[in-house]
């Protein structure tokens, strides 16, 4: 891992983000709201008591990416239901973000977001922050077939769609492991947060506690 340098960035002309907990504050509760919607879809269609749904989807988070993929790779699920239900979730806490706005528009190339999420809910999410003119593609979990980070595949399909060269990338993540197949890529890999107390390792280039205090230190003018 390297010290915050903005060095380490100059290369940079596609800023690939993902989104949850990585766009907007952890703190600001969003995921939490999900992650119980989840729930009760796991607790109906499996038909397991809430603290048994609890830990498997945790299992299937872990092993699959995301709980969807462990729900198909298992059960016969409505994935539509699925993707509708648990992403129809109250935005209040999310909180609109100017200066965020600002920073990713003053980013030398282009920016784009690259979520495990649903397409329809990835779009209310940046538009309640107010940034959704900054990104110049959205690559939702519908746009993988459905198959999650961190899965290679997937991430080389984003790549495909947006004509990304990955040497002059950089990824910027909550999730530690998601960063493993960007980094087996060449792209430059960025940690938000503290990883949720998962592994760290060597395929993190940088790890910043907070996205929109990383962006405004950077210093990029005279990036080519």
């Amino acid at each position: 891992m390297t010290d915050l340098n903005p060095a380490n960035l100059g290369h940079v002309n596609a800023w690939v983000f993902d989104m949850d907990d990585t766009l907007y504050p952890r703190e600001q509760g969003l995921m939490r709201l999900v992650q119980a919607r989840i729930n009760a879809f796991v607790v109906e269609a499996v038909g397991l008591a809430p603290e048994e749904a609890a830990v498997m989807q945790r299992q299937f988070l872990d092993e699959h990416g995301t709980t969807l993929a462990g729900l198909m790779a298992n059960y016969a699920v409505d994935t539509d239901r699925f993707l509708q239900e648990v992403h129809d979730v109250p935005l209040d806490s999310v909180e609109p973000n100017p200066r965020l706005a600002e920073r990713l528009k003053a980013l030398p190339g282009q920016c784009f977001v690259f979520t495990n999420g649903a397409r329809d809910y990835a779009h209310r999410v940046l538009d309640r922050i107010g940034i959704s003119d900054c990104f110049a593609g959205v690559f939702a979990i519908e746009d993988g077939d459905l198959t999650p980070k961190p899965n290679p595949a997937t991430f080389r399909r984003m790549l495909e769609r947006f004509d990304i060269q990955s040497h002059r990338a950089a990824f910027f993540e909550d999730t530690p492991k998601n960063l493993e197949p960007a980094k087996a890529l060449g792209m430059t890999t960025v940690l938000i947060g503290d990883g949720h107390g998962k592994p760290l390792g060597d395929h993190i280039d940088i790890i910043a506690p907070d996205l929109l205090d990383f962006l405004s230190d950077l210093n990029l003018k005279d990036a080519a």
